[in-house]
């Protein structure tokens, strides 16, 4: 069997049981029937933050990219993430809609050093900002659900990330002679890339800046679909719980996040008296906002007269 498709097939398995373990353990039937009771204003306002939230991440990679001098002027670079989040939401695949965006940048007539830098960079100053905004938050959190041995996880990762961050940069250094290999080249490349980022304070702080407030935004989105479903929960009760929502979905063990959010929304949002099933259907509708407002995205790629097999054939050709 193909490795990528035993992938996609193992991802999709975890999903399944993870929703499915939920709908079985948890009473949501009740909850579920408020599906058919939303109050569109509230869904209208989440969908504008999230289209805020699309603006803000276009000109944080704008920023990314700026640093690492692999100019795309504003449409494109609004077309190409467009397309990545499609790509992300919508159709299972082994390649990602970072990878898109890569080979796309690449079309766009990007170096393949900066096309794969600039994505990955990007990604970076996102977790970052999450981090960030994490930390920020987390004596709010720990006064909910009081002293936690989970209280020194965020701080660690804070640590962590820095380290990392710094450990990139020095992976320039090999020695002349290994020069020559294409994968240590690469290296170098993104070292370099790394330091005229995170190096630059300006640059930095506003990539970091605008990972925290996309992140805000996402919070904000999931307090608007809370009011709409008229689950009973504050702003800042999704400022202080989406983040480590938001960070738990980033492990890449599902299909887009699923399965895994709604898990961990479950679980976080119990903290504020939240019933499972108003937390799992909150959950459910996000990711299906998310995908709605993706489809666009399909729409450019199919304008742009790509094929989803181009990607593994060109993507990692030598430039």
């Amino acid at each position: 069997m193909n490795r990528s498709l035993l992938f996609f097939i193992l991802k999709l398995a975890v999903s399944a049981l993870l929703i499915g373990a939920i709908a079985w353990n948890f009473d949501i039937g009740e909850s579920a029937e408020r599906l058919t009771e939303l109050q569109p204003g509230f869904v209208l306002l989440a969908v504008l933050a999230l289209v805020v939230l699309f603006l803000n991440n276009v000109i944080r990679w704008k920023v990314v990219m700026a640093a690492i001098h692999a100019v795309l002027d504003f449409w494109t670079t609004f077309r190409l993430l467009y397309i990545g989040i499609f790509f992300n939401q919508t159709l299972p695949s082994s390649v990602g809609g970072d990878a898109f965006r890569m080979y796309l940048g690449r079309k766009e007539g990007l170096p393949l050093a900066g096309a794969i830098n600039g994505v990955m960079l990007e990604r970076v100053a996102t977790l970052s900002g999450l981090i960030v905004l994490v930390v920020v938050t987390q004596p709010i959190l720990l006064s909910r659900i009081g002293d936690n041995p989970a209280k020194f996880v965020f701080p660690v990762l804070a640590v962590l990330a820095v380290i990392v961050i710094g450990g990139v940069m020095l992976l320039d250094r090999f020695p002349e002679r290994f020069q020559r290999h294409k994968l240590i080249r690469g290296v170098a490349y993104l070292a370099a890339d790394t330091k005229k980022l995170f190096l630059s304070p300006g640059r930095a702080i506003l990539a970091i800046g605008l990972g925290v407030t996309g992140n805000v935004l996402i919070a904000l989105a999931t307090f608007l679909l809370a009011q709409s479903l008229d689950v009973q929960v504050t702003l800042l009760d999704c400022l202080v719980l989406m983040p480590p929502v938001i960070l738990i979905t980033t492990i890449p063990i599902s299909i887009a996040g699923w399965g895994v959010r709604e898990g961990a929304m479950v679980a976080a949002f119990a903290f504020v008296g939240v019933p499972e099933g108003d937390a799992f259907v909150l959950s459910i509708l996000f990711g299906l906002l998310n995908i709605i407002i993706s489809l666009p995205g399909g729409l450019i790629w199919m304008m742009s007269g790509y094929k989803r097999s181009d990607v593994n054939e060109e993507l990692f050709q030598t430039s």
